[in-house]
């Protein structure tokens, strides 16, 4: 635990040095029109689940339900629970806790996803033979479907729903690898210097949308882009949005014109980010940030996970509403 939290606890001051510099200007790759654009808004922030850091339990992932109840992954703890609507906190799985994580030390959960029949899929890093993706399906206990080399850190976890496939970031070998549903052999899928890290974590947070794959990358603040090409190879890496230096985790991309909800966690943020235009800070400290990891979007409601890593406070389940209003009418001079 205390190799866990020095390591995490760098990630700050990294951040702290790169926020000193200037530059935590984050730029967007495709250029709209802003004087056009609607604008979105995040508002209502209630904390909805509370957790105790002190065993374990720090919120790392999300994955919802249709009925609006969210899987979420304790990394500590490698565990997963359901947070109800109301608040109500179920068990779901226990995940092994036999070793060590690359980069953090001790046993670590974090990417999960669920497939449309409720099976629930969920990383575990544990620096031996427990690491790799697990399954947990109706009722049934954790099952390991496929195995990771004991030098991986696998951190993000997204499902193509239309192939299902699985694809996890590696934040300790800075690749995505690719997995079926139906488990056996991971292979990388994607590679390449946009993925490695150069400190702590590369690779990290990552989703599937319009038939591409996002990743970001926490030690170089950049959100990337792969399309999943003919029989599902990948195409060419693109940068989408560079200078996230506030440490940039698993975020989401939602819409047709790809915006981007992204969690900051050293600097309790999350951001909002349009094509072509700067990124807006939607939600801080003071609305129940608490080290954030995750965002998820459902409808109109913003989920974040909030892992207290580095707070030692409050770690917890929030929810906002996301409200998209139209532009402005300019006004004659």
């Amino acid at each position: 635990m205390r190799r866990r939290l020095r390591t995490l606890g760098a990630l700050v001051t990294l951040s702290a040095s790169l926020l000193a510099c200037g530059t935590t200007t984050a730029t967007a790759a495709t250029p709209t029109s802003p004087t056009s654009a609607a604008t979105w808004v995040v508002s209502n922030p209630r904390i909805v689940a509370r957790f105790d850091v002190n065993t374990g339990q720090s919120p790392e992932g999300i994955a919802l339900e249709p009925t609006g109840s969210a899987l979420i992954s304790l990394a500590n703890a490698s565990a997963v629970v359901r947070v109800r609507r109301d608040g109500r906190v179920e068990p779901v799985g226990q995940l092994p806790r036999s070793g060590a994580c690359p980069i953090l030390g001790g046993s670590y959960s974090s990417g999960i996803a669920r497939g449309p029949d409720g099976t629930v899929y969920v990383l575990n890093c544990t620096g031996n033979a427990d690491s790799g993706v697990w399954r947990i399906r109706r009722g049934g206990a954790p099952e390991q479907i496929a195995r990771l080399p004991v030098q991986a850190f696998p951190n993000g976890l997204a499902l193509d729903e239309r192939t299902g496939d699985l694809y996890a970031a590696d934040s300790a070998l800075g690749v995505v690898w690719k997995v079926p549903t139906t488990g056996g052999t991971p292979r990388v899928w994607a590679s390449g210097p946009e993925l490695t890290r150069d400190a702590l974590f590369g690779a990290n947070g990552i989703t599937v949308h319009r038939g591409q794959v996002w990743v970001s990358n926490t030690d170089r603040g950049t959100i990337m882009r792969i399309p999943i090409g003919a029989g599902g190879a990948a195409g060419p890496i693109r940068t989408m949005v560079s200078g996230l230096t506030g440490g940039v985790d698993n975020f989401t991309v939602f819409g047709p014109d790809d915006t981007i909800l992204a969690p900051l966690i050293a600097t309790n943020e999350i951001v909002l980010i349009r094509p072509g235009q700067q990124p807006r800070v939607v939600l801080t400290a003071a609305d129940g940030l608490s080290n954030p990891t995750h965002v998820q979007l459902r409808g109109d409601t913003v989920y974040v996970s909030n892992s207290a890593f580095f707070t030692r406070v409050d770690p917890n389940l929030l929810v906002a509403h996301l409200d998209r209003r139209a532009p402005a009418t300019r006004t004659a001079a």
